[in-house]
Order: structure tokens, then sequence, then C-alpha cells
């Protein structure tokens, strides 16, 4: 029982540390103060759990845990962690701080559900399964992101357009205005990209802990770099002012082609992918 809560704290450590980067995300790109505390919050929590799981450790072993690749990677996590709580509370360096916690999150994940960590716990295959579990539901959670900035998107040319021929109707005063719906359609995105960059590390530290073999140039893979790549290019060009209006309204819609291209497509052409 005793390694099956410490196996689920150190899950709920993943799991709130990828909440985290969303959050921090989010803010990193449209600096909202409620946001940034909640991003800071969540983080402080994982540091706290991490600094526990630490004490205990060099209690139980009677020295500092470092002697190991396996006790380093710990240590290197919450080193990163420390550092951007530091450059969090001081020195007010969103950018570092950001980032700072992606490397983080990867060696915390590595450290979690590292093959080493598998083979020593006796609920080793539950491990494996529950890593696929948040995986997938991380996935899932970035598409349903992208498909509210497609719904969006379509709402907003459907308001433009109605504006545009000044044909009014009954139902126009229940559609949002074109400011919500921008606004909407980015949220979804900053949604999104974290949450499909979270769902990408988790699934390749699956893969690597679970699969005997198994090709990075898997076609759901590159599928969904693919679609990081796509999300994130309409991201960079609408905040640097080339995507406005109705091409960026466009864009988003033609993303999401992408997104079911890779969710049924992908997964079909995959050699591991075959639970769908």
């Amino acid at each position: 029982m005793a390694d099956m809560a410490m196996a689920r704290l150190h899950e709920l450590m993943v799991v709130l540390y990828a909440v985290s980067l969303v959050f921090y995300f989010i803010d990193y790109l449209n600096k909202d103060k409620i946001v940034h505390r909640c991003a800071f919050w969540i983080l402080f929590i994982v540091y706290l759990l991490q600094t526990t799981f630490l004490i205990m450790n060099i209690i139980e072993k009677q020295r500092f845990p470092v002697l190991t690749l396996f006790e380093g990677i710990y240590f290197y996590a919450w080193l990163l962690i420390t550092v951007s709580i530091i450059l969090h509370l001081f020195y007010k360096i969103g950018h570092a701080v950001f980032f700072l916690n992606v490397i983080g999150f990867i060696f915390m994940t590595i450290h979690t559900f590292a093959p080493t960590q598998i083979e020593q716990s006796p609920i080793g295959e539950a491990l494996i399964s529950e890593l696929l579990i948040i995986h997938i539901t991380f996935a899932i959670l970035s598409y349903a992101a992208f498909a509210l900035s497609f719904v969006f998107s379509i709402l907003y040319l459907l308001v433009y357009k109605i504006l545009k021929k000044k044909k009014w109707s009954k139902q126009f005063g229940r559609l949002p205005s074109l400011h919500q719906t921008t606004i909407s359609t980015k949220v979804a995105i900053y949604t999104g990209i974290p949450l499909l960059l979270v769902s990408l590390i988790l699934g390749m530290q699956w893969a690597h802990v679970a699969l005997q073999e198994w090709s990075f140039f898997d076609m759901k893979i590159i599928g969904s770099f693919f679609l990081l790549a796509v999300y994130s290019s309409v991201l960079f060009f609408m905040r640097s002012g080339k995507l406005t209006g109705n091409d960026f309204a466009w864009a988003n819609v033609f993303a999401f082609l992408f997104v079911i291209i890779n969710f049924f497509l992908g997964s079909r052409l995959s050699e591991f992918h075959f639970w769908i």
C-alpha cells in the first residue's frame, strides 16, 4: 500500500506540474495576473512534494541521493524547480521560469516513469498503464481546446459576414461579438499548445518504457509534432500581426483539419497506436 501511495503521489506531481506549465504558457503569452498566480501556487505544491520526497530519501539512505543516474535526475528536476521559484519570487523573469519548468517537467517525467523505476516498483505495470492514460487524457484535452478555437473561429466568420451585409435577425443578439470570439480563440490555442506538448513528452516516455521497438518517425508522432508546429505557427503569426481578423479565423479552421487527420488517419497508419 505504501508503494502504491508513493506512486500515486509521484503521478499527482507530474499532473500538477503539467497543469502549472499550461498556466505558465498562457501567462507567458497573455500576461494574466490571476493565471500567473495559479501557475505559481500549483508549482509550489509540486515543489513541496518534491522536497518532502527528497528529505525522506536522505533520511532513509543516510546520504545525499545523487550517487546514481536515477537519483541524479530527481535532484536535477528538484534543482530546476527551486531555481524557477527563486526567479519567480525575486527577479520576475517570466520567460526563464517557463522554459526552466519545461525542462524540469521533462526530467520529472523521466524520473517518475523511468525503466529503472518501473522495474523496481511492484506496481510497475500499473505505472505504465497510468502513464498511457495521462498521455491520452492530455492529448484529448488539447484536441478539445483546438476544437473550441475552431468553433469560435467559425462564429467570428459568421458574425463578420452578418455585420458586413447588415442583415440582422433575431438570432444575431445571441451571437458573441467579434472581440469575444477572437479572445476565446486565442485562449483556446494558448491552452491547446502546452497540453499537446505535455502529451507528446509523456507519450514518448511511455513508448520508451512500454515498447521494445518504436520509431520516432511513426506517423502518429510525426503528425502530432506537425500539428504542434501548425498551431505554434498560427500563434506566432497572430502575435506578430501577420494574421488578423478573417485570416486568423480561417487559419484556425484549416489548422483544425489537421487535428481531424491526425486523430483518425495518423492513428490508422501508426505502428503502435492501436486503441483507435
